[in-house]
């Protein structure tokens, strides 16, 4: 795994400073969208962004890493978390809560190096697109059981665009950073729509956000202009039952979805239970314990070093094998706990996808809309609320 990348600290001016600039581009950014309406501002807001916080601060400190810092400051009293850390954790949480992702718009720096790389955008299969959709998830639990554990930081280990931010970095995650911009010009933002753990948090402060993007100014006249429109696939189209399903059917469909709720809750946190003991690997504590095992014949040169710096540390054997069965026993509980939130996932997604719904009109994902406003141009109503507001005469 590649190492942790750190930064220097900064002085508290500074880092108000940050959370300064941050609550003032995601003010500007929900104005252009919701009041506004201007792509273009969104655009040019969101270039700033990728500036300022990707390659002047070098990605750090980043909402998305934020979740590790915030995971293990609940989970060990002995650490602290600093007001700029939980301010740059919680505010594009309440933004996306009070108006849609607009931390996706134009502030996260990682969103914006993938938007400015779209060419040709492609439309992913719905299916292939729900399976990727449970990446995030994933992701969002093993890094909340690393950081509980205090084993590792794998959000920000393995971010992929860090290193191009900070212009050096292990090769590995250079390259990585390079593919995901190159597949990014077919798939648009790939890690933001199938990796990004912080995005499953915006996913649900969004869906419940008391204003957000709408793709027309006012009614829709559904002339499926929009269609088209949205490289992420958020736009949600009409949706009409020519033959209405009898209630008992549906209600029977939705009621074998609740049954087999608990079934896949209990599946997910068994099968995640078997991997506890790999997971747990990944301590520092439990490695060395294990090193510490060997036999001298099969240890490598390399554990024998580590061993031998051991015995010298002054540290007993004996302590150090607590510590490692301690962490272990959090690893079991842990992903009992990862298995069983990754069954609520898919039980909850199952259940969503056996409600049927009508919708009459054109509307953007709550969830999944990053709030770009490349739609808005493609709405008639919204060319003729542009001439309203430039002094022209409203078209039939």
């Amino acid at each position: 795994m590649p190492t942790t990348a750190t930064q220097a600290a900064r002085s508290p001016n500074l880092e108000a400073l940050d959370v300064a600039i941050l609550l003032g581009t995601l003010s500007l950014t929900a104005w252009l969208v919701l009041k506004k309406r201007s792509r273009r501002g969104v655009f040019f807001l969101a270039l700033f962004s990728l500036l300022y916080f990707g390659f002047f601060r070098k990605g750090c400190v980043c909402p998305v890493g934020s979740i590790q810092n915030v995971t293990l400051w609940l989970f060990d009293s002995h650490i602290a978390l600093s007001l700029s850390v939980a301010a740059f954790f919680m505010l594009p949480l309440i933004f996306a809560l009070l108006f849609g992702r607009v931390f996706c718009a134009a502030v996260c720096p990682l969103g914006t190096i993938q938007d400015i790389v779209i060419l040709s955008p492609k439309k992913v299969p719905p299916v292939l697109a729900r399976i990727l959709g449970f990446i995030p998830f994933i992701y969002l639990g093993l890094a909340v059981l690393m950081a509980s554990t205090g084993s590792a930081y794998v959000i920000c280990r393995l971010d992929p665009f860090v290193s191009l931010f900070r212009l050096s970095g292990e090769l590995p995650m250079i390259i990585a950073g390079i593919l995901f911009l190159l597949i990014g010009t077919a798939i648009a933002r790939p890690y933001c729509r199938f990796f990004c753990p912080y995005g499953v948090l915006l996913n649900w402060m969004s869906r419940l956000s008391k204003y957000h993007a709408t793709i027309t100014p006012t009614d829709c006249v559904k002339c499926r202009l929009c269609e088209p429109a949205c490289p992420f696939d958020a736009i949600q189209f009409p949706q009409s039952y020519p033959t209405p399903e009898a209630r008992f059917i549906g209600l029977r469909r939705l009621s074998l979805m609740l049954l087999l709720l608990p079934v896949l809750i209990g599946a997910g946190g068994w099968s995640v239970s078997r991997l506890a003991p790999v997971l747990a690997r990944q301590n520092h504590a439990v490695r060395l314990a294990a090193t510490l095992r060997l036999p001298p014949q099969l240890a490598t040169p390399s554990q024998n070093l580590i061993i031998t710096a051991f015995n010298s540390s002054g540290t007993r054997q004996e302590d150090l094998e607590k510590q490692a069965a301690t962490i272990q026993s959090q690893f079991k509980i842990g992903a009992w706990v990862l298995g069983g939130f990754l069954g609520t996932v898919l039980g909850f997604s199952l259940i969503g996808a056996s409600i049927k719904r009508r919708r009459e009109i054109y509307q953007p994902d709550r969830g999944t809309c990053l709030s770009c406003a490349r739609c808005y141009l493609s709405c008639p109503e919204e060319h003729q609320r542009l001439e309203l507001a430039s002094g022209g005469s409203k078209t039939p």
